[in-house]
């Protein structure tokens, strides 16, 4: 019998598909190059201030919308929306957690935030009831990998952190877990459920090709 009585799940990536997937057909019917999404909130100093406030809380996505879409010279309405219009949630990641609450293991998902309005990322992909707590950095005012949102969610669940196992597919999301005694899985394949299935003792939890990550 497994002893970890906790779950902590990331969202991008690890509960969906790839966000990189979805905004790069979306900047294709745009008319833009593949990689413009991820150039402007990452590469682009101005684009990643702007991602920062809206991560954190400190901007409404409809503002960061406006704002981001006129640095990509496009139209801001629903944005985020239209760049994630085909993400959706992974099969497999859906019934590892539904496995687990129905095993007696507290689920938690940890975040960090896309904003809510007028685009629901975690509603739109049917993963938001699936937890038991919920930590969105954009509700917290803290992101990943700040230690800080790592300590809110063991609160929260009201678990030590060797209790738990958490899966992120960014490894530097990884490392402030496991500093707090967690146990790290990094996201990386069709097989993750399964890993995670076994490390929580539950039936195997198979992978299916709509799902990979």
């Amino acid at each position: 019998m497994s002893s970890y009585r906790g779950l902590i799940l990331d969202f991008a990536g690890v509960m969906t598909t790839p966000i990189g997937r979805s905004s790069r057909a979306w900047c294709a019917g745009e008319g833009l190059p593949a990689d413009a999404w991820r150039r402007t909130l990452e590469d682009d100093p101005a684009g990643r201030a702007l991602y920062v406030e809206l991560e954190l809380g400190r901007m409404s996505q409809a503002e960061w919308n406006r704002q981001t879409a006129a640095l990509m010279g496009v139209s801001g309405k629903n944005l985020m929306g239209r760049a994630h219009g085909t993400v959706r949630a992974v099969p497999e990641m859906v019934d590892l957690a539904e496995r687990a609450r129905a095993a007696g293991i507290a689920v938690a998902l940890l975040s960090n935030s896309y904003g809510f309005d007028p685009y629901n990322p975690y509603v739109a992909t049917g993963i938001w009831d699936l937890f038991d707590v919920r930590v969105v950095s954009g509700l917290e005012g803290v992101a990943k990998p700040d230690p800080a949102i790592y300590r809110r969610t063991l609160e929260r669940m009201g678990l030590a952190g060797a209790d738990c196992i958490f899966v992120d597919d960014h490894r530097p999301n990884l490392a402030p877990a496991e500093a707090l005694g967690i146990t790290p899985v990094l996201a990386d394949g069709p097989e993750t459920a399964a890993r995670v299935a076994r490390l929580l003792d539950l039936d195997h939890v198979g992978p299916s090709p709509a799902g990979r990550i």
